[in-house]
């Protein structure tokens, strides 16, 4: 090395908390993220899931208590998912889009007392169908085009409820602008539509179909998301969402699939937003509990990648605990 010659010294900038917090790169913010909540009829109810420590199912008046909180952190919205009682399900998902059913009697309780938050509200099949699919089943086959009437009514009713956003789940082909068609008919031109464009038929959905039991009643889910060894598809899938009409794009799992989210931030003009779902949150806490590491700080290690990778917006079962600590 020539004497004149500057010596580079990256860490000069790590030297105290002070300069890593002037020079980084990526940041957390609690605006950054969705709360995904589970809903449950009743009143006063706060029903634990055993597979995913820390979270429970809520009944309507319970929810906007929680919510609030949430609110009250910087968190922008939730995402409510609905514990059906199995009583009411059936082959055709009929409780779905009933006006007073559970989901929308939760998005008008929480609307009416949180006008500001972010409802988002989740348009699939499976936690009020009878075969736990998110389409229609005949002889073992989805039936793709005859399901997507249902996911519109599902979407209108929620819109009608007061949903700021619909989040279909499904990945059924076309519903993204059979939903659009139906909410603009419906008066509902200002409701946005989150979509799951990139939804990969995961292992680390268990805890949360163990609390919703929406786990399918035959079969699997392969024939209608995507296969985990694909990457190009993926960019298939939000392109036909964007053109549909989809306002905001979701990659789901997130840990496992931080290429895609990379691939997706870059490409595309509209918000992008990740899932960091049950099993992902469930592997965190689980070893947290043993002691094998640091739960919070490996929670907000995963977080972060998430957003590194490129997300906008995360949707994360931690959204209050990691808010409460930045």
């Amino acid at each position: 090395m020539e004497p004149n010659e500057p010596l580079e010294r990256p860490r000069r900038n790590r030297r105290t908390a002070g300069l890593r917090r002037l020079v980084r790169e990526t940041r957390l913010h609690p605006s950054d993220f969705v709360w995904p909540v589970f809903v449950v009829d009743g009143e006063g109810e706060r029903q634990p899931i055993e597979a995913m420590p820390g979270c429970e199912r809520h009944s309507p008046d319970v929810l906007v208590e929680e919510a609030r909180k949430a609110a009250d952190l910087g968190i922008s919205a939730v995402a409510l998912f609905p514990a059906v009682d199995a009583s009411l399900k059936d082959s055709v998902a009929s409780e779905s889009h009933r006006p007073d059913g559970l989901l929308q009697r939760a998005v008008r309780r929480l609307k009416l007392a949180l006008p500001e938050l972010v409802v988002i509200t989740d348009v699939a099949m499976d936690p009020y169908s009878s075969d736990g699919h998110d389409g229609l089943l005949r002889d073992g086959q989805i039936l793709n085009d005859e399901s997507l009437p249902i996911l519109a009514a599902m979407a209108v009713s929620q819109a009608d409820a007061g949903a700021d956003l619909v989040a279909p789940s499904d990945m059924l082909d076309g519903r993204v602008a059979c939903i659009r068609d139906a909410l603009d008919h419906a008066g509902h031109s200002d409701v946005g539509i989150l979509s799951y464009a990139v939804k990969y038929a995961s292992a680390f959905y268990g805890p949360f179909r163990s609390a919703l039991d929406s786990a399918p009643r035959e079969g699997d889910k392969r024939t209608y998301q995507m296969d985990p060894a694909n990457r190009r598809e993926a960019m298939r899938e939000v392109t036909l969402d964007i053109q549909e009409g989809a306002d905001i794009v979701m990659v789901k799992p997130a840990l496992a699939y931080l290429d895609i989210i990379d691939d997706v931030a870059a490409e595309v003009d509209v918000p992008v937003a990740a899932y960091h779902v049950s099993g992902e949150y469930a592997m965190v806490h689980a070893a947290g509990q043993r002691g094998w590491i640091d739960a919070d700080a490996v929670m907000q290690e995963c977080l972060l990648s998430i957003k590194r990778a490129g997300a906008d917006i995360i949707f994360t079962y931690a959204a209050r605990e990691v808010a409460a600590a930045l």
